[in-house]
């Protein structure tokens, strides 16, 4: 049996939405149903057993959408397994873990999510915005840094997690029920 999940995220340039797609991609493969989403077009998270978030991270800060999702579903996220990442660091520093900023870190102890874990990002001269953006893209920063390894085997660790937690879910017997 399968579980509904939902792989949601806040993306600037699309780099982290083509890692939630991938995400989702790998939970699929494993059998799940999955549903990939922009933060903002989710409204409703009853139809999910498992959520999966990812923003991009720029300058120690995730999108404020993806910041305004965990504070809006707080009580719905505690009720489910939630796994967390961010993506965009490039160049030298692209496999060095980033730390949660301090609100998502309060947010996801508050929700009991994991440990965001970071993912190199993509950084291009047709999607950067903003001067500094645009002036790293025109430098030796520029490409495309994401590790689609490292995102399958996080993806198929989640899948594997959701699997235990349904497993032993489906030998529990209910409340006040007595084998015997």
């Amino acid at each position: 049996m399968s579980k509904k999940v939902l792989v949601a995220y806040a993306s600037k340039t699309g780099a982290t939405a083509g890692i939630a797609e991938a995400v989702g991609d790998e939970l699929r493969a494993h059998g799940h149903d999955v549903d990939v989403l922009d933060v903002a077009r989710v409204k409703d998270l009853t139809p999910y057993d498992a959520v999966v978030l990812g923003s991009a991270i720029y300058t120690r800060r995730w999108r404020h959408e993806a910041v305004h999702f965990l504070r809006h579903h707080v009580d719905e996220l505690r009720q489910r397994q939630v796994w967390l990442f961010h993506s965009g660091p490039v160049g030298p520093d692209k496999d060095q873990d980033q730390e949660m900023p301090s609100t998502v870190r309060h947010l996801a102890h508050e929700i009991g999510a994991t440990p965001a874990v970071t993912f190199a990002g993509r950084l291009e001269p047709e999607t950067a915005t903003g001067f500094l953006a645009r002036r790293l893209a025109a430098g030796n920063l520029a490409g495309d840094a994401r590790d689609w390894d490292k995102v399958r085997r996080w993806s198929a660790d989640i899948s594997a997690a959701i699997e235990a937690t349904q497993r032993s879910t489906w030998h529990r017997p209910p409340a006040g029920h007595f084998l015997g």
